[in-house]
């Protein structure tokens, strides 16, 4: 007779994929937050009022300021601080629990996939960071330029984390 221990394989890869879903959107979330947090630092820095942070857990993020002396110099304090701090944060862990670093680099990916993306690709359709940046006569060749290596980056450290981006629920890779 089975132990209580041991689930069914279809139970075992339900849970895997509702714990994976729940770790992707939480990770999107505090992405989200790490952008936002890099226009209030960048604005805050240039002598700009913050009027609210937009933060929804269904739509996307949007820092409003009320005075913006130097708008381009906080468009990117977004993208920027929200690839630096994820990336910093993982380098820090060098040494660290094992479960735990492979949780920062997963999460130092989609930070440098989401962010360079949003800037690499952003300005096809002016939206967003990108849309800010144009406005204020930043090149659309130098969006790209920053953005696509950005986000090859971040797809990079995702394959150096291994097939499933270090988000397995056992520390060892046996099936």
């Amino acid at each position: 007779m089975p132990s209580n221990r041991i689930k069914s394989l279809p139970t075992q890869r339900l849970l895997r994929g509702g714990l994976l879903v729940l770790v992707a959107y939480a990770s999107w979330l505090l992405m989200m937050a790490v952008h936002e947090s890099g226009h209030v630092l960048n604005a805050w820095l240039s002598g700009g009022h913050v009027a609210r942070v937009h933060f929804g857990f269904f739509e996307f993020s949007e820092t409003e300021l009320s005075q913006n002396p130097h708008p381009q110099f906080v468009a990117w304090g977004g993208p920027v601080w929200g690839c630096l701090i994820p990336l910093a944060v993982f380098a820090l862990a060098r040494g660290r629990r094992a479960n735990a670093r492979r949780y920062l680099g997963f999460f130092a990916g989609l930070c440098l996939i989401a962010n360079g993306a949003y800037i690499g690709l952003g300005w096809l359709n002016a939206a967003g960071d990108a849309g800010t940046l144009l406005r204020e006569g930043v090149p659309r060749w130098l969006l790209a330029l920053v953005g696509l290596p950005t986000l090859a980056a971040g797809l990079y450290l995702w394959h150096r984390l291994g097939p499933r981006l270090g988000l397995s629920l056992r520390a060892s890779t046996t099936k």
